[in-house]
């Protein structure tokens, strides 16, 4: 098995990548802490809706929320028992997530950690489904998308998504809609496991107070020992630079107008260096522009404006971006032209070179906190390996990045053709009521 060793002398630490025979990346990042975390990633989520089988010239297409569908069922056993119940035996805490572009599953635990990774590693790469537990999860899901359906907040940040993007899938709820879900199948499920959850399109991450040895004996004795070729190829959508549209709202019972502001990034990088600079950069940008600490925030909240829920961020995966600024505010259209009157000034004036010192002084601590935290260590970790890019990069990477390289970025980015207002408003009954 190849073993390459990562090593940052600034931060001294280290971690290792093993490829097993069975085309898993293995992770190993020894930290002495009180408990040790494990992660199990799948290059599959819910942007991934379009395929083409290796061999074929045709596209498959799969339902919406596919991918988080496939994350709940994993957990049931053929036996009828659940995974979870395992977990708790061994004091251990289990979860899963679906995000656009990944589906993990993860333990943390203090004691038992080879038991609890033998688990991991055993339900994820055996899957059952039957008619009938698909029906049942269909409705369990269902519940759950109306529980979303409900939350003034996942609202305002979908209809977003849905008015910034015209054709990306990211456009699309990571749960689906009880439409698309009520159509998949236990067949679409176990293909879509035998695809997307290949050991090559995965990575086990694991932080704590563990040897690599020790990882590798339950990972040899649990998984196979050949690996099978990737069977797919990706078929990735062009979507246009500009937004789907300037505007959407909706109306549902909040006390106040609340809003999500996005921003499309028009350029993501394909390269994964660049990409990782690109988005250290917009990240550093969102701190001196919307962070509470900022000018921009507290001349706002001071008038009144916004409330103390004001916040933005920058996301970035391999083929789309965007900033998500969101908030409550009495009137969200004035928020949006306060925001562009002072990203004129900033064009004009040039940024602040204290204050873009004193934010990239934040983000290092930032970094430098996350590894007091095996969840975080092996979270981040697990972010980095599937963008390609080592993490220890990101301290230095992070002091390169200059003045007029953002100053480039206010003109590249924030400009109107990329920017879509997301606002839900009080109910006219509530209004009145006011």
């Amino acid at each position: 098995m190849k073993t390459t060793e990562f090593y940052s002398a600034l931060l001294r630490e280290k971690y290792l990548r093993i490829e097993h025979p069975s085309g898993l990346s293995v992770y190993v990042f020894p930290k002495k802490l009180n408990s040790t975390y494990a992660i199990l990633t799948t290059n599959f989520g819910s942007v991934d809706q379009g395929f083409r089988p290796a061999g074929s010239p045709d596209t498959v297409k799969l339902p919406d929320g596919i991918a988080h569908f496939l994350e709940h069922k994993l957990f049931e056993s053929e036996d009828g028992s659940d995974s979870f119940e395992r977990f708790a035996a061994l004091g251990a805490d289990a979860n899963a997530y679906t995000s656009y572009t990944r589906t993990s599953y993860l333990f943390s635990c203090t004691a038992n950690f080879e038991s609890a990774l033998e688990e991991l590693l055993r339900f994820v790469t055996s899957p059952h489904f039957s008619a009938a537990s698909v029906k049942k999860e269909q409705g369990i899901i269902a519940q759950e998308i109306r529980e979303y359906e409900d939350s003034p907040w996942e609202q305002c940040y979908q209809q977003l998504m849905e008015t910034m993007y015209e054709i990306h899938p990211a456009r699309n709820n990571i749960c689906g809609s009880v439409t698309s879900i009520a159509s998949i199948t236990a067949e679409q499920l176990y293909e879509c496991h035998r695809l997307f959850y290949n050991l090559a399109n995965m990575a086990l991450v694991v932080c704590g107070d563990v040897t690599p040895e020790q990882v590798m004996a339950v990972v040899d004795r649990t998984l196979p020992t050949e690996a099978t070729p990737l069977a797919f190829e990706r078929v990735a959508p062009t979507e246009p630079p500009h937004t789907k549209a300037a505007f959407v709202e909706g109306h549902m019972p909040v006390s106040k107008p609340i809003f999500c502001i996005g921003i499309k990034d028009p350029f993501v990088p394909a390269d994964a260096t660049e990409r990782l600079r690109r988005d250290m950069a917009l990240t550093l940008l969102d701190e001196i522009l919307f962070s509470r600490a900022g000018e921009f925030y507290n001349t706002l909240f001071e008038e009144g404006i916004v409330t103390p829920t004001f916040s933005g961020g920058y996301s970035c995966c391999e083929n789309f971006g965007f900033h998500v600024i969101s908030g409550e505010s009495d009137t969200p259209e004035a928020v949006l032209e306060r925001i562009k009157a002072y990203l004129e000034k900033l064009r004009h004036e040039g940024i602040d070179e204290s204050e873009m010192e004193r934010c990239r002084r934040v983000l290092y601590a930032d970094e430098l906190r996350s590894y007091d935290s095996t969840e975080d260590i092996a979270n981040r970790l697990t972010a980095f390996v599937f963008e390609g890019t080592d993490m220890f990069r990101f301290p230095s990477m992070l002091q390169k990045i200059t003045k007029q390289e953002l100053e480039a970025l206010l003109d590249e980015v924030f400009a109107d053709a990329y920017v879509t207002l997301s606002v839900i408003r009080p109910l006219e009954s509530d209004k009145e009521r006011n």
